[in-house]
């Protein structure tokens, strides 16, 4: 009778091993690394997640991989991107806790060549104040490059032939041959761009620091075939916000998802937040970012919702005796703060709850504060439309002079405040 029973139940969950195999099938050699750690997230994590795992920081067996079909990431981490499971997992993931299974290995021996590369990296992080992932994002692409180039040529001293221009029409030509791989290699032409200005951007350094007398990709541009694929960026509805906002389980959660969708911040900025950027005295609160700290954006965010979250954040965390100031504080983190990594699995564990769908999967950080510009866009161009009538009555050409002549930059800053608040509470409330 327990043979019977215990023969059924390892039937049963060979099925499910054999069914979780043919769930998808996966081109993980046509995949580059930002592809891969997607589906990771999209597809691995909830798995994860469901086992009991915390999807955040179990680094995931190759038996685990196994039995539900993802065998194949192995084989492509170490044909296409000389990484092991792991090495993938922990630094290009995130997982784990903080761990690093390996020095980062270039896969290359020629040292003025690693020199160079780590020293673009360095300034990157540093003069450039670069995020963390940005620079890690450059590291993995740098390294599929020279890693490229080094099997396709038979060598790995790059800087050998860029100390004379003479070399400069050959060079060039080993260069295009990588490109047509990436070309052969790569899926998509996004991917394919975000590759190349990598690649220009660490020539470009070697250029303007010495390293070479000239630069192979200068005319890459005007050569290459490569054009980015026209489509708008997916954002949240205020319907699906308000339907995620609802799903929220603690005042952690409700934060993280104000700051996304309520303040347009980057899920980087999120996890980094720190009590010495918010500024609540007076009638205007906000966030200050220091000089250059934020990509594409202003130095200050206006928090025209969820101040009150925040304020009972800060008064929550005040109580405890060791805080460091992080809104999103991480005891397990050389940083001190969560990372964005984890930023973006709480968004999607949200998301899932509420069962929100956006293109055909779970909704990522970054479409939250795509709805967060989409509705300003809106707010303004309703600012714009109440005063038509006014432009009418003043005989004025169009609404902008009117803007510009008759209100003042407080007026109409104040005006696009009062829409805008309407519009987040219509989605957040209904």
């Amino acid at each position: 009778m327990n043979n019977g029973s215990h023969s059924k139940g390892a039937a049963e969950k060979e099925a499910a091993t054999d069914e979780s195999k043919r769930e998808k099938r996966y081109n993980w050699s046509q995949m580059d690394l930002e592809e891969m750690a997607s589906i990771y997230w999209a597809d691995m994590a909830p798995k994860r997640r469901r086992e009991g795992f915390d999807e955040d920081r179990d680094v995931p067996s190759y038996e685990w991989l196994t039995d539900y079909g993802f065998s194949g990431i192995a084989y492509a981490l170490r044909e296409h991107h000389d990484l092991t499971p792991r090495q993938f997992f922990v630094n290009v993931v995130g997982l784990g806790d903080g761990e690093d299974p390996d020095e980062w290995v270039w896969g290359i021996d020629h040292q003025p060549t690693v020199d160079a590369l780590d020293s673009y990296l360095r300034t990157l992080g540093t003069l450039g104040k670069r995020t963390d992932s940005t620079v890690e994002t450059h590291r993995t692409r740098l390294t599929k490059w020279v890693r490229t180039y080094r099997d396709l040529h038979g060598t790995d001293a790059l800087l050998a032939s860029l100390d004379d221009v003479s070399n400069q029409p050959r060079e060039m030509n080993r260069c295009y041959a990588v490109l047509e791989v990436f070309d052969n290699e790569l899926s998509t032409n996004r991917s394919k761009l975000e590759y190349l200005t990598v690649i220009q951007s660490w020539y470009q350094y070697l250029f303007g620091h010495q390293y070479a007398r000239y630069n192979p990709l200068s005319q890459v541009q005007n050569d290459i075939g490569w054009e980015a694929e026209e489509s708008d960026p997916s954002a949240l509805s205020p319907a699906q916000v308000r339907r995620i906002y609802t799903e929220v389980s603690d005042p952690e959660e409700e934060l993280l998802v104000v700051a996304l969708a309520g303040w347009g911040l980057r899920p980087s900025e999120v996890a980094s937040l720190h009590n010495q950027q918010v500024v609540l005295d007076g009638d205007d609160p906000h966030l200050s970012f220091g000089d250059g700290e934020r990509k594409n954006g202003p130095g200050e965010v206006t928090l025209m919702y969820g101040v009150n979250l925040l304020t009972d954040r800060v008064d929550t965390l005040a109580d405890r005796q060791k805080w460091n100031g992080h809104l999103f504080p991480s005891r397990s983190s050389s940083t001190g703060h969560i990372s964005v990594s984890t930023v973006r699995r709480r968004f999607k564990r949200v998301a899932d709850r509420a069962d929100v769908i956006v293109d055909g999967d779970t909704p990522t950080p970054k479409m939250g504060r795509r709805f967060w510009y989409s509705v300003y866009q809106e707010a303004v161009s309703e600012v714009a439309a109440g005063l038509e009538g006014v432009a009418a009555d003043q005989g004025s050409s169009s609404v902008d002079v009117v803007m510009r002549n008759y209100l003042s930059e407080e007026q109409l800053r104040q005006a696009r405040r009062e829409r805008m608040q309407e519009r987040l509470a219509e989605a957040f409330v209904g």
